[in-house]
Order: C-alpha cells, then sequence, then structure tokens
C-alpha cells in the first residue's frame, strides 16, 4: 500500500505511515494473507465536518473536526476525542488503528476509533469550548453510538466534554444514553477508578517490566516526559512504590532533582499554576531533553514523535514505558532493541484507560456500578495477563515488545475478521 508522507515537521515520519510500517512487519511474522493484511490496513470510515460556533465576541469561527472509525470485526468503535491546534485527519487515522490493535492487545470487545478537533483549547473561554463540544457531537451524532462508535476522553479532552458529548446525544435522541461515551463523571454513569486507570495501567506495566528485566521499583529513578493524567498518576504510583522521580517535563519546561521530586506536591503545585511545572520549590530548571536524562525508567506520556532515530541512541533508560500514543517513531525502535533497552509499547502500556472505559460501558448497560477497589483489581488482572501474553510471544519470536503486541493484537483482529467473512 503506498502511502504518501504528509509530515506537519520536517524529518518525522507521518503518523500514519509509521503505524502502517509496524503492521507491515507483524504481518511478515504471522505470514498473513496478503488480502486479509490489505482490510487491516484501511479504516473503515473518515469523516471531516465543519463546526461553525459563534465566539464570546459575537464573531463567527469554523473548526474542523474528524472522527475516524478504523475496524469493528471485534466490536463496536471506541476511542478518545483530541482537541489540539495540530490535529490531522493522519494523526487521527493512525489513533483510530491504534485503538483497534490496543482493544485487541488486552482482548476487550471493542474495535477501534478516534476524534478531533483542531483548536486550542487553551485560548478560548469554557463556553466557546463547550459550543465547539456540542456542535461537533451534533456533526457526528448518527455516526457514535453506544453499540456503533463510542468516544471518551484524550489530549486536552476529559470528564467535562464527555459530559457535554453525552448531554448532545440525548437530546437527540429524547432519552438519556449514558453509555455513549466513556470518561463521563461518575454522577452521569461514569466509572469510579477511571480517571486514574491509564496511569495506573502504566504503572503495572512498569511493576512487569521490572520483574522481567529484574530492576527493583524501590529507589529506581524516573523520568516522566508529560505531566497531564497519565504521567502524574503514574509518577504518583510509581513513587509510592519507592521509585524516585528525578525529572519531569511539560510545555512549560523541564525540572529535576536527583533526590527525587514530591509528587503529590507537585500535582497540587501544578493545578494551580495553569498546569505547569515550571518553578516548581526544591528543583533546577533543566536545558536539555527529559528524554535524554540519566534514569532507569523513562515515561513519555506527552505527543506521538518524541523518540526518533535522530535522538534515540541518546536515551539512557533501562526500561521506556509508552503513557503517550506512538511517542516512538519504527526507526527509533530498532536502535532502542540494539542497545538493549526494554519497550513497553504504547497499546499495551497505556491501555488501562480503555480497559477501564469497558468496564463503564459494561455498567452502563446493567445500570449497576462496581466499587473503585473492584475496578483496579480487575485493570490490574487484565493488564498483568497481557503483559504476560506479549512477553511470551516476545521471547518466543527473539522480537521487541511492540512487535510482539501487534502480532498479538493484529491476530486476533485478522481472525475475528476471517470468521466474519467479507461481505460483498
Amino acid at each position: 500500500m503506498a502511502v504518501k508522507k504528509t509530515s506537519m515537521k520536517s524529518g518525522v515520519p507521518d503518523y500514519f505511515e509509521n503505524t502502517l510500517k509496524v503492521i507491515d512487519e507483524s504481518a511478515k511474522i504471522l505470514k498473513l494473507d496478503p488480502g486479509l493484511l490489505e482490510v487491516l490496513k484501511h479504516p473503515k470510515r473518515s469523516v471531516e465536518v465543519s463546526i461553525p460556533v459563534k465566539m464570546d465576541n459575537g464573531k463567527i469561527k469554523v473548526f474542523t473536526g474528524y472522527r475516524v472509525l478504523y475496524n469493528i470485526a471485534r466490536g463496536p468503535g471506541k476511542g478518545g476525542v483530541r482537541l489540539h491546534p495540530d490535529v490531522n485527519i493522519s494523526e487521527v487515522k493512525a489513533l483510530a488503528a491504534g485503538m483497534t490493535w490496543k482493544c485487541a492487545v488486552v482482548d476487550i470487545p471493542f474495535g477501534g476509533g478516534k476524534g478531533g478537533i483542531i483548536m486550542d483549547p487553551t485560548k478560548m473561554s469554557e463556553g466557546e469550548i463547550e459550543r465547539v463540544i456540542r456542535r461537533y457531537t451534533a456533526e457526528i451524532v448518527d455516526l457514535i453510538g453506544p453499540k456503533k462508535d463510542v468516544p471518551a476522553p484524550d489530549v486536552n479532552s476529559g470528564q467535562r466534554e464527555m459530559a457535554w458529548m453525552m448531554d448532545t446525544y440525548s437530546m437527540h435522541h429524547s432519552e438519556t444514553v449514558s453509555g455513549v461515551v466513556t470518561g463521563k463523571p461518575f454522577i452521569l454513569g461514569g466509572s469510579l477508578g477511571r480517571p486514574e486507570a491509564t496511569g495506573r495501567g502504566v504503572y503495572t506495566s512498569i511493576k512487569k517490566a521490572c520483574t522481567v528485566k529484574k530492576i527493583s521499583l524501590k529507589g529506581a529513578r524516573i523520568a516522566v516526559q508529560g505531566f497531564g493524567n497519565v504521567g502524574s498518576i503514574a509518577a504518583k504510583l510509581c513513587s509510592e512504590d519507592g521509585a524516585k522521580i528525578v525529572a519531569v517535563s511539560d510545555a512549560s519546561g523541564t525540572i529535576c532533582n536527583e533526590k527525587g521530586i514530591d509528587i503529590p506536591a507537585l500535582i497540587a503545585y501544578s493545578a494551580k499554576n495553569k498546569k505547569m511545572v515550571k518553578g516548581f520549590p526544591g528543583t533546577k530548571a533543566y536545558s536539555g531533553s527529559v528524554l535524554e536524562v540519566d534514569c532507569d525508567i523513562l515515561i513519555p506520556a506527552a505527543l506521538e514523535n518524541q523518540i526518533t532515530e535522530k535522538n534515540a541512541a541518546k536515551i539512557k533508560a533501562k526500561i521506556v514505558a509508552e503513557g503517550a500514543n506512538g511517542p516512538t517513531t519504527v526507526d527509533a525502535d530498532a536502535i532502542l532493541f540494539k542497545k538493549g533497552i526494554f519497550m513497553i509499547p504504547d497499546i499495551l502500556c497505556n491501555a488501562g484507560g480503555v480497559t477501564v472505559s469497558y468496564f463503564e460501558w459494561v455498567q452502563n448497560f446493567y445500570n449497576y456500578y462496581w466499587t473503585e477497589e473492584e475496578v483496579n483489581q480487575k485493570l490490574v488482572t487484565i493488564m498483568e495477563n497481557s503483559f504476560n501474553a506479549v512477553y511470551e510471544l516476545a521471547v518466543k519470536h527473539k522480537i521487541d515488545m511492540r512487535k510482539a503486541a501487534y502480532c498479538l493484537a493484529i491476530k486476533r483482529v485478522a481472525e475475528a475478521t476471517t470468521a466474519r467473512g467479507v461481505y460483498a
């Protein structure tokens, strides 16, 4: 399949092209039928919508939104809605594909989907954001649904935005439809444990990786790129287990402290300072890349294409735990593997969020809700079993964890596709 490079950043591979390379490599290991491979490399549906919104100043501004449904062989589409000025269709397609494999690797009955709106919510009022979200929902209202495609939070979207989406969808259907989105506030049918789920999944994956690499998490030095919901929760849980968080970065800069950063205090500081870590007392500013900090464990939890062939050789960590989606390129993967760095790929490492989203979806259908302890126990069981399955495959075929995770996921989706057949 010929794919044109459309990277928005010079020297960085197109995100969807990068995804297709991994699929191709995994297909070779699986000896997948070429026709079936072609099916798995094409999204089922890609939609672009115009979102006209009246801004606070009375002027009308038109935003662009996307919703991609990648694959539904194993169940309804599932995937977040990203709000960011750099959102583009290639990114959304890649993320939707990633959701397909992510759901398959943890063996939950969802396919893959993703949404995105080109906007900068940091420069907009709450009212303007709400009007964008509601109009976007109205534009895709016939495409989403509890048994069709289920949106969720992503970059710059959270419980608030999911509440608006659920309400808008429900108004169009003249009934409350809780299961149309996940990641909602608990009072509207959200699941306990969902806000911390992705970070908890990263933490659980790191614990398993430390076990197989014979590294003690207690006293391990960790660097975190991105201090949003995922990075902060993963850092907090690791620090509670005795790890030292020696460096943290976000859009404001990088801070470090070799003796360890007080993560609960940093979370409180960030919340009071426009979600910025810069200037946190007891730390020093660091001018270099947090990815290259001398540490035992690196958690890239920001955006995609952060670790590339240009900086992969400078990574000093023994374990890389991908809290973000697609932070490492294919070429960088090969360099890290050669260096002996243990990679926990995104479709496994950060699958805690979609796993608890699945729990939320199930609870919405039954209108019966579990305790947070039950949710966390179920999450840990799924994450540990999934890690074990991927690791066993990696050892068996002498391949890196990403290829192993993709092989496991693609095999499951391919089997479901074959069982369903091709409708003609």
